[in-house]
């Protein structure tokens, strides 16, 4: 039986998919058909046409780092010009301008900071809670929560009780780049093993907490990492359930170490294979997100029929991709025009994915084309099948689009 046949067989019984069959999607299945096959799953759980997005941002507390990972241009040695730290007050100044543009989770992320005591992180969670008391505090990633014990001379486990203690129920899932140590050791040596970066996440699930987790590709990694990436989520997520969603994106070279060793970027079409491999193994993940922002905003549409059914956040402060003199800005309106540009109903959420507003007026949209939103020459759906009907005339000559 052809690989593409087992694989719907597998999915329309509920049956799991090996890493074999991910590793052909991956790298072989006809690229419309990896996508019919996705929608499978995303339909399955999210039987709706609804797309959710979160309105938040992204600011960094310090940029000061002594992991000297290859691929980030933001990070300043500790003592190096142009470090900085922002004291408690500081943070929570942006974490107000924030708010009132309408965020509702603020992601705070920075550098190992030899410096800062647990007391800093622990008294930033707990005035953020008693400040903004409607902003989720999504703070600090799984290598920050290492660097942290590691400076400080506690565990793991006593900062992440610390955390939830201050009023913290979520942590955002960076510092995964690639879950094999051959890769990791290569772009970032010093930030832990594949199994060090799972063993906090393991951890913070058990604990009561909720977060994601991210894949960076596009740099040294081959196809069979990515798959064993995504099995390693995959492999956590049924023991914990502790996942909320998967995001990958792209490296982005510009100004970074590692760009010497990455003669090319990874193309769109390589972005939508990763997404709809995803959805397709990562069975026991609720959520998929498309990056309008790390991809593109037509990529990110695109996304959407690969299996994506969150759009991500608004972003409304990105520092570290923008230090890599990578810049894509967006706002709360124009995500919600792309969202229904693309052929669904715009679904504000939170970080946990509760429900703030449902946007399925259509003379909400009818009101404001031409108050300033963009206008996208073709919307995702139009792209699809356009190219659909395209692959299905061509299979036979060329063996469809790829």
């Amino acid at each position: 039986m052809a690989p593409r046949r087992e694989i719907a067989g597998a999915l329309e019984t509920g049956d799991r998919v090996s890493a074999e069959q991910g590793l052909w999607l991956l790298t072989e299945a006809r690229l419309l058909d990896l996508a019919e096959l996705a929608s499978m799953v995303r339909y399955r759980l999210h039987p709706r046409r609804t797309v959710t997005f979160l309105v938040d941002s992204n600011p960094n507390y310090t940029n000061v780092c002594d992991t000297d990972c290859t691929f980030c241009a933001f990070y300043r040695k500790p003592g190096a010009a142009g470090s900085y730290t922002l004291s408690v007050t500081e943070v929570l100044e942006l974490v107000g301008k924030a708010r009132e543009r309408g965020a509702t989770t603020v992601l705070l992320q920075g550098g190992h900071n030899p410096a800062l005591p647990l007391s800093y992180y622990v008294d930033l969670v707990r005035a953020v809670r008693e400040r903004f008391p409607e902003v989720t505090p999504h703070f600090f990633s799984p290598p920050e929560i290492r660097a942290v014990a590691r400076f400080c001379g506690v565990t793991v486990e006593c900062v992440l009780e610390a955390l939830y203690q201050a009023g913290q129920r979520t942590l955002p899932g960076g510092g995964a780049e690639i879950l094999v140590d051959r890769v990791r050791r290569r772009i970032s040596p010093k930030k832990g093993s594949a199994a060090e970066w799972l063993e906090v996440m393991e951890k913070a699930h058990r604990m009561g907490f909720r977060t994601t987790a991210t894949m960076m590709y596009g740099h040294v990694e081959e196809p069979k990492d990515v798959i064993e990436h995504l099995l390693e989520l995959r492999d956590l997520q049924d023991r914990t359930g502790g996942f909320l969603a998967f995001i990958p994106w792209s490296f982005k070279p510009g100004g970074t170490p590692l760009a010497r060793l990455v003669e090319t970027r990874p193309s769109e079409a390589r972005y939508l294979r990763i997404i709809a491999t995803a959805r397709i193994l990562l069975d026991n993940f609720p959520h998929i997100q498309a990056s309008w922002f790390s991809e593109g905003k037509k990529t990110g549409q695109l996304a959407l029929e690969f299996g994506a059914d969150d759009f991500g956040g608004t972003l409304i402060e990105e520092n570290v991709l923008f230090s890599a003199d990578f810049q894509n800005r967006t706002s709360t309106e124009e995500v919600l025009y792309l969202i229904h540009d693309a052929g669904y109903t715009p679904v504000q959420r939170t970080t946990l994915y509760e429900t703030v507003r449902v946007y399925d007026d259509p003379a909400y949209f009818r009101g404001r084309i031409g108050e300033g939103l963009p206008q996208v020459e073709n919307c995702s759906s139009r792209i699809y099948w356009q190219a659909r009907k395209a692959g299905r005339a061509s299979a036979g000559r060329r063996g469809g689009i790829s």
